[in-house]
């Protein structure tokens, strides 16, 4: 999971926002501050010609083992076309008539509900830190529709003041980081399901004045 703010981010200027909920995958790559060489690879994958190279990989290799091949291969323009749609439709995401049988619809449903559940405490405790009084918070959880790899998980706070994206401080990103995806929610779980709606962005809607003073309180001693 990376929780995209501009403290987490190499390029904040990727948190400009036009409307609500701001999406990510296909459209800017947040670069994170610090990041494995696990965690970069992985972002890498998502770009498109990234795994256009790594689908044709075995066709170059072929070539170069099979030389008298080298030169059918590289006019076949039509078998390259194949294997990447195989690839990417059939091998990275799930077609569309298997994704039914990905999961049971209520443990899908009862997943969700328990996302929504942590989404609304972390957004509680955010709001209640922040002692907002009204407004609209968005939870934005977006996830990379691939399968296959390690989920890509992008968490991010949204505001329709703006609106924008949330420059959290280090004590509210520890808030999400201790609210969402524990016990059985994990991103796992939460890919699996979105693989098997074909949704793979949630967003989990707060108003700032459902906030309880009980909430209020327990944020105003916390300071």
């Amino acid at each position: 999971m990376l929780i995209v703010t501009h403290a987490t981010l190499r390029n904040p200027a990727a948190l400009a926002v036009k409307q609500l909920p701001r999406k990510f995958f296909g459209r800017v790559t947040p670069w994170p501050r610090r990041a494995s060489l696990n965690h970069l690879a992985r972002i890498a994958i998502e770009f498109q010609g990234v795994r256009y190279m790594l689908a044709l990989l075995p066709l170059l290799i072929i070539g170069f083992v099979w030389t008298e091949a080298a030169l059918p291969l590289a006019q076949a323009p039509l078998l390259m076309i194949v294997v990447i749609w195989f690839v990417e439709m059939r091998v990275l995401r799930v077609p569309a008539k298997k994704r039914a049988a990905l999961m049971d619809p209520a443990a899908a449903d009862r997943g969700l509900d328990l996302l929504r559940a942590q989404s609304r405490t972390a957004l509680t405790q955010i709001a209640a830190s922040r002692d907002l009084r009204g407004g609209l918070l968005h939870l934005v959880i977006e996830q990379s529709d691939l399968r296959g790899l390690p989920p890509l998980t992008y968490v991010s706070v949204q505001s329709e003041d703006g609106p924008q994206v949330l420059d959290l401080t280090a004590a509210e990103r520890d808030i999400l980081q201790q609210t969402l995806f524990q016990g059985d929610m994990t991103e796992r779980l939460l890919h699996r399901i979105n693989a098997t709606q074909n949704v793979f962005l949630r967003d989990i809607t707060l108003d700032a004045r459902s906030v309880s003073a009980h909430a209020r309180l327990a944020a105003a001693l916390a300071r």
